[in-house]
């Protein structure tokens, strides 16, 4: 997918952000620092991170700035709703942001943290590839859990399978 207009890429990433804001508003607030494993990221370090990342690499990069991302600590946001006020207002910075760089931008070239030289839509789509990532894995955390969480597109595999008999 080739973005052509910040516009209709936001179109597009506002559907992508309203189903990740669905499961990250499914965390039991009792489990916002469960981690399902020694060593792996809780479900609070998932959404800074997702966050934070957009935010302060993502954003700071396509705008030829360099990267201040600074981690998924609690320290970014601790407790519930610390958390999701957090998401949402990096998520609000990161579309701002995008609104103001212009459609020729997209053309132009930024350079991600590796030092890579990039096209800045590629960049772009690489932070909607990055957002799916960490929502699958909130997913998979929250189906640890036991917390029941919706079809991603309104029906379930097994809803689908019935309609296609």
């Amino acid at each position: 997918m080739e973005i052509q207009s910040i516009e209709s890429f936001l179109r597009y990433w506002t559907s992508i952000r309203q189903r990740t804001t669905r499961v990250v508003r499914l965390i039991p607030r009792e489990h916002v620092e469960w981690r399902p494993a020694p060593g792996k990221w809780t479900l609070g370090d998932q959404v800074r991170h997702l966050a934070a990342l957009e935010r302060y690499m993502f954003a700071e990069t396509f705008s030829g700035r360099p990267s201040r991302y600074p981690g998924c600590g609690r320290d970014l946001a601790d407790g519930y709703d610390a958390l999701v006020a957090f998401y949402e207002r990096m998520k609000d910075e990161t579309v701002e942001i995008l609104r103001g760089l212009g459609d020729a931008r997209l053309l132009e070239t930024c350079t991600t943290p590796a030092g890579t030289e990039i096209k800045v839509w590629k960049w772009i789509r690489a932070m909607v590839e990055h957002e799916i990532h960490h929502r699958g894995q909130i997913y998979v955390c929250l189906g640890l859990l036991g917390v029941p969480t919706p079809p991603l597109y309104g029906l379930t595999s097994e809803e689908v399978l019935e309609r296609s008999r």
